[in-house]
């Protein structure tokens, strides 16, 4: 009976370190409220009823700056704003690591790029990547207005670095945006999330 006990214990402690499963397509977008390079706190919650884009950057990684440096960021975001889409740009890099930026360095680079997110939110200690299953920069997810994911991937189906792959690749976050716009089912749910790993 003591063996057993343990054993219990140690089975409850084993499944409470173990990691949350990541976010699922057709499954209720995990709950986050993260502090923004603007000052503010952002909340899931705060945009109940809108398509969202949830996009994890890395300034430094070479595959989030063929987006940023050909202008295809900027293309999409406009847009998806145009729409009525909610665009949050998530940095996860924690302090230290490549890619980590303060509030204000985060603003500077948005200004540099002319990037246009409706937040950029600064996810330093990792929760809202590990709640989401976020493992690369640039990695998507695209929230419909019922609070489900639609789509989870990367920008294209093309993993390069090269801004001039963009224009043969095949565009899954722009057609997933597309799909949920006309309230049809995302053609192309699942996606490949390639780039740099977050540190």
């Amino acid at each position: 009976m003591h063996m057993m006990k343990h054993w219990i214990a140690a089975v409850a402690l084993a499944a409470i370190a173990m990691p949350a499963a990541a976010a699922t397509v057709g499954q209720p977008a995990p709950a986050f409220s993260v502090a923004a390079s603007n000052g503010n706190n952002v909340s899931l919650s705060d945009y109940r009823g809108r398509t969202v884009v949830l996009e994890w950057t890395n300034p430094e990684c070479p595959f989030v700056q063929k987006y940023a440096a050909s202008g295809a960021l900027q293309e999409l975001q406009a847009e998806a704003r145009k729409n009525d889409v909610v665009w949050l740009t998530v940095n996860s890099a924690g302090a230290g690591k490549a890619g980590n930026l303060s509030a204000s360095a985060a603003n500077a680079a948005l200004r540099a790029q002319g990037a246009m997110p409706t937040a950029y939110l600064l996810d330093g200690d990792g929760a809202m990547a590990r709640a989401y299953g976020a493992r690369s920069t640039p990695q998507l997810f695209v929230i419909a207005p019922d609070g489900n994911i639609a789509y989870a991937g990367g920008f294209d189906d093309l993993p390069s670095a090269d801004p001039a792959d963009i224009a043969r690749a095949k565009p899954l976050l722009k057609q997933a945006l597309a799909d949920v716009a006309a309230g049809r089912a995302v053609a192309t749910p699942n996606g490949r999330a390639y780039g740099c790993s977050i540190k």
